[in-house]
């Protein structure tokens, strides 16, 4: 309810006062008084006339701090000053109500939209301008607020803040920040984060891209508010929780780069080119379409201030709805990852100081689509401005979705008209592509894009590579030249386009392809191949890392045999409650049906360290790499374990399936674990399925002997069982290159882990990062280790370095890597297999 942020304290009537400075002033020590602000944000107030009127129109206005202060907001706020007799504002600008905001989000949106329509009732207007009457104030804009304030608890006077290093390779992006936004705005505490004198709104994405959190960076998270704590407990959550993904993605970026430089095409001839910056590699023979940059000229048709704000309400509802299906259609075509970007660009129409902006645009009496676009190209400008490439394609994915509305409150404008659709063979060439654009095309139509701006960050540049298309970015505005129909060469590797190619060229380009594709499919033809040693001494299993029943198709076609680590955790990430037990049968039922008779192994739940879930309600640990997770957890939590292992039992009539515990040091953690599974398998009737654990902490590698006698097999998970036995933070910005697997004294563990399982008749698998290096391939199975899981990309990779070398030349490589003394000397001895 609004009367939760005006209240009668926050209004006073029959103010006199004789300049706007005073007038701002008192209605700051209102908010001052009422505790929402602190006394220095009426500073802020005063700062803010300086580079914007906040002059509504109609005898109003409505002063607002700077975005940078609201970490001096308490409370979200409005304080109304009455001056019946008026104040000047601006030369012939009078005001008789001054309604000073102090908002912590978007909570004051609703009461712009109100404040809108009020301006046009001159009649009701003049009553509040002398009434003496301060409910007559509330009740006129009673409807205003979107969201409530907090409880009237009692307040908390002290703010609560911690520090927290930014891990992300790529920094604050607008994935994760539209995750952190959700989640500030769950609670009404007021959410602030800051990076060095930078300060944004949690609750405010455009304001989170503009601080400039970059890898390494430590960030300030504070709150203040009844629910303080939870807030900032859970906004650290999630920022950790997201930390494995982005690290995932980046790491794929790389290996995308680094393909990249992998040797190129070269031309025959002397032809023209082109250079940029390669987004996406891989080289094709295609005729150019280009897509001039078109300036959108917006006719500025002023309608009534009510009509023109429920327009605009709904346009952006019905693009938020369009941006949600596109999400949910990338997703299902393209992966998660791709699909979010369009839920970040939906985070971007609640953007606080875009809709303020535009409603003041709409007051001075502009139209709504002018106003919006103004609005929308202001704040993208002050992005692409800042000099950060970053924050450069958020520039680009803001004018996306602001064309998307503008599509709606202009449709005679025609701007998402596809009339022109996509031909054969076609190189699309453009300024810069929206990610909307590109996440449409027809791979089968288009081969490659080449864009004049842009970069290989870009969220364009992500769908590039995804859909497996050849990508040229920051090429220059000279590729805008390139005649419509031109034959070209794009290469993708080098970032090369090249122009009026001979047929000598074309036939070499040509050449070139079909060698590409012959690699390719040998590679895919190795790959369905078993990893069996030269020798025929020694058969691997090679395993995937699968997640989801819809990732099996892929892995089994990378040459998978089967999948070696099922993480459960994503069933409980990303959404508010806990899955029951009937959605994780559905799920596990459904990987065993993908794998069709193929074997399975599934990890229970394992949260806890840099995975979060915030509806679990966990207390914060301060070192919760050392706390309570994985079978720490759900040895105290039933309520998590049981449903699980319920789930499990059900769905092993289905197929080979063989559960695997996360994080377990101790032989009474088995005993106990074991008993509750067959306390469950029991009462369901259900078979008995191998019960293993995973190898992660130094505990359970030097134990090995003994815990064999207990479980069926050991996953080695190398890494987190390298950070732990090297002591280092594998997300450590400094640190993390240091957390080398092949580090001796993690090689040393895991021979330790080989010779206690097979004093015991068990078999041992690595699931971690070292799986799927090649020479970490090669070197555990000089080990021993017979069975290997890896993300599918590197399986054929994998394959290859086994299949390279006889057992005995596997043997001696391991025993050389035992006896040095780094991970540095380890990595020396590539190619001594060759």
């Amino acid at each position: 309810m609004t009367t939760q942020i005006i209240r009668n304290e926050l209004i006073q009537l029959g103010a006199t006062v004789s300049e706007k400075t005073f007038a701002i002033k008192a209605a700051g020590e209102l908010l001052a008084k009422a505790g929402r602000i602190a006394p220095a944000y009426i500073d802020s107030l005063l700062r803010r006339e300086t580079v914007a009127n906040t002059f509504l129109g109609h005898g109003v206005a409505i002063p607002h701090g700077m975005i940078e202060d609201r970490h001096l907001i308490n409370e979200t706020g409005i304080a109304i000053l009455q001056v019946p007799e008026g104040v000047e504002w601006n030369p012939g600008q009078r005001v008789h109500l001054v309604i000073a905001i102090a908002a912590q989000s978007d909570e004051h949106i609703a009461l712009l939209r109100r404040l809108t329509r009020l301006l046009q009732d001159e009649a009701r207007l003049s009553e509040l301008f002398t009434t003496a009457d301060p409910y007559a104030l509330i009740s006129a804009l009673d409807d205003s607020a979107a969201a409530p304030a907090a409880p009237q608890t009692a307040a908390i006077d002290l703010s609560l803040s911690l520090s927290w290093q930014m891990n992300y390779p790529n920094g604050l992006h607008a994935r994760p920040a539209r995750v952190w936004t959700e989640q500030a705005r769950r609670f009404a505490a007021t959410l602030q984060v800051r990076n060095g004198n930078e300060v944004a709104d949690a609750k405010n994405l455009i304001g989170l891209l503009q601080i400039g959190a970059e890898f390494g960076h430590e960030l300030h998270f504070s709150a203040d508010g009844p629910d303080a704590a939870a807030a900032l407990d859970a906004l650290l959550a999630t920022a950790n929780q997201l930390t494995a993904q982005e690290v995932a993605d980046a790491e794929a970026a790389r290996k995308a780069a680094a393909n990249a430089k992998r040797q190129h095409w070269q031309a025959p001839g002397k032809v023209l080119a082109l250079r940029g910056i390669s987004a996406s590699p891989g080289l094709v023979i295609g005729q150019a379409r280009v897509m001039k940059p078109q300036a959108i000229q917006v006719p500025d048709i002023p309608a009534t201030l009510g009509y023109d704000g429920d327009l605009l309400e709904n346009a952006l509802q019905a693009t938020r709805e369009q941006l949600q299906t596109l999400a949910a259609d990338t997703s299902r075509r393209l992966g998660k990852t791709e699909g979010n970007i369009f839920l970040a660009q939906a985070e971007l129409l609640s953007d606080t100081d875009l809709i303020t902006l535009t409603c003041q645009l709409m007051v001075e009496g502009h139209g709504v689509a002018w106003a919006w676009h103004e609005a929308v190209q202001r704040l993208a400008d002050r992005l692409a401005a800042l000099g950060n490439p970053l924050l450069a394609a958020r520039a680009t994915d803001l004018r996306d979705v602001g064309r998307r509305v503008l599509a709606r409150l202009a449709p005679d404008l025609n701007l998402l008209d596809n009339s022109k659709t996509q031909g054969n063979n076609e190189v699309l060439i453009a300024n810069d592509l929206a990610p909307s654009d590109t996440a449409t095309l027809d791979p089968r139509q288009t081969l490659a894009l080449v864009t004049a701006q842009g970069g290989p960050t870009s969220h364009t540049a992500i769908l590039a590579r995804t859909l497996d298309l050849p990508a040229v970015v920051a090429a220059g505005a000279a590729v805008l030249d390139i005649q419509d129909g031109a034959t070209l060469i794009v290469d993708g590797d080098s970032g090369t386009i090249y122009l009026n190619a001979s047929d000598e060229d074309l036939a070499s380009a040509k050449q070139w392809q079909q060698a590409q594709r012959d690699k390719q499919q040998q590679a895919a033809s190795a790959a369905q191949q078993p990893a069996v040693t030269a020798d025929g001494a020694r058969r691997i299993e090679v395993a995937a890392n699968v997640n989801r029943p819809e990732q099996v198709a892929a892995a089994l076609q990378a040459g998978a045999e089967g999948v070696g680590l099922m993480r459960t955790e994503f069933l409980f990430l990303e959404r508010d409650d806990a899955p029951d037990e009937e959605e994780q049968y559905q799920t596990y039922r459904g990987m065993l049906t993908a794998l069709d008779g193929k074997p399975l192994v599934i990890r229970t739940l394992d949260i806890g360290g840099d995975k979060q879930v915030p509806y679990l309600n966990l207390p914060h640990e301060e070192n919760p790499f050392l706390g309570v997770r994985g079978v720490r957890l759900l040895l105290r939590r039933p309520d998590l374990l049981l449903p699980q292992l319920r789930a499990l039992y059900r769905a092993a009539s289905h197929g080979p399936l063989s559960i695997m515990f996360p994080m377990v040091s101790t032989l009474a953690e088995v005993k106990a674990l074991r008993a509750q599974c067959e306390q469950v398998r029991v009462a369901l009737n259900a078979p008995v399925v191998p019960l293993g654990i995973m190898v992660e902490v130094p505990a359970a590698a030097t134990m090995a002997d003994r815990l064999a006698e207990h479980v069926d097999f050991f996953s080695v998970g190398t890494n987190d069982l390298t950070q732990y036995v090297l002591a280092i933070d594998r997300q450590h910005p400094e640190l993390a290159a240091e957390a080398d697997s092949l580090h001796p004294a993690v090689l040393r563990l895991i021979a330790q882990t080989v010779a206690g399982a097979d004093a015991h008749g068990r078999w041992v698998g690595v699931c971690g990062g070292m799986a799927g290096d090649p020479l970490g391939a090669a070197i555990l199975t000089g080990l021993g280790v017979t069975e290997l899981s890896m993300s599918p990309r590197d399986i054929p990779g994998a394959k290859a370095s086994i299949r390279a070398a006889n057992l005995a030349e596997l043997q001696q490589l391991a025993q050389r890597a035992l006896n040095c003394d780094s991970a540095a000397e380890v990595r020396a001895l590539t190619g001594a297999t060759a």
